[in-house]
């Protein structure tokens, strides 16, 4: 049930099942709709013209832009109308024309984490899990299953492959396309498919990693892509010669890829330039 109207701000057009629980301090826009079993979280705001269907969960301090849906069905033949779920954290922001759609299996979940930023017209699959502080641009696609770590930037129009991991602080840079999964850290090449061109030291300096952790990951890069070992011999080297918890972080993702891992393009110039 909807808590007392005194605490939330329903424009007079916007339609709101009685079922659904409205926490203190949520605004809904005009033309809004929101079904049964959904849950918003206090003080969000939900714009004009937006669809949130049942079993969704908006956690507190979000803000829905208009023309987003969130919740809809799954767009996978091998759903069977079960029960399943959209879960969204705390502090996001979902921009215009944005898609979200619920599990495919009964009591499945797709995930959002906390303080992500989704772009206008980006879309999340079923299934999906999206880290805290993850950022989509306009027209990025994650299909089902896909999982993205946490703070990593994904640019307009990358195209996540189903089954597909992206690790902790990647940069996918724009156009860019994945069928395997990219180690934390790492940077994708335009254009190119499955495809490494360096660490993101941008975005692990503004992480606050320390010269020290840096100096380590180009290291490992370098031992992991411009060695000559393949990925089996060089997670081992990583494991014996690095101390660090940023390359541990590294080694134990790629062991656990069972698509294996992008590929790595060289430039003209150094590909990991620091300082």
């Amino acid at each position: 049930m909807t808590k007392d109207r005194i605490f939330v701000d329903i424009h007079p057009t916007a339609v709101v099942d009685p079922r659904a629980e409205l926490g203190s301090g949520v605004k809904i826009g005009a033309f809004s709709y929101i079904d049964r079993d959904v849950k918003i979280g206090d003080n969000t705001t939900i714009d004009h013209h937006v669809t949130i269907l049942p079993y969704t969960t908006v956690g507190t301090d979000c803000h829905i832009h208009s023309g987003a849906v969130l919740g809809d069905l799954p767009q996978d033949l091998a759903f069977q109308d079960a029960v399943s779920y959209v879960q969204i954290g705390r502090q996001c922001v979902i921009r215009e024309g944005v898609t979200i759609h619920r599990g495919t299996k009964a009591n499945s979940v797709t995930e959002l984490g906390d303080g992500c930023l989704l772009m206008a017209f980006s879309h999340v699959a079923h299934n999906a899990r999206l880290g805290n502080q993850v950022i989509l641009s306009n027209g990025a696609l994650v299909a089902g299953y896909a999982e993205v770590g946490d703070r990593a930037f994904i640019s307009g129009n990358c195209l996540i492959h189903q089954f597909t991991r992206v690790g902790r602080l990647v940069m996918m840079t724009g156009g860019s396309a994945i069928q395997k999964d990219v180690p934390p850290f790492c940077m994708t090449r335009s254009v190119s498919p499955n495809t490494i061109m360096g660490l993101n030291v941008v975005g692990l300096r503004r992480a606050g990693f320390s010269a020290d952790d840096r100096r380590q990951l180009k290291q490992a890069f370098r031992v992991l892509y411009q060695s000559g070992l393949n990925v089996s011999q060089a997670v081992d080297r990583l494991e014996h010669d690095f101390d660090s918890a940023a390359v541990r972080e590294l080694c134990d993702f790629i062991k656990s890829s069972k698509r294996g891992i992008c590929k790595f393009f060289k430039r003209g110039t150094r590909e990991d330039d620091d300082e």
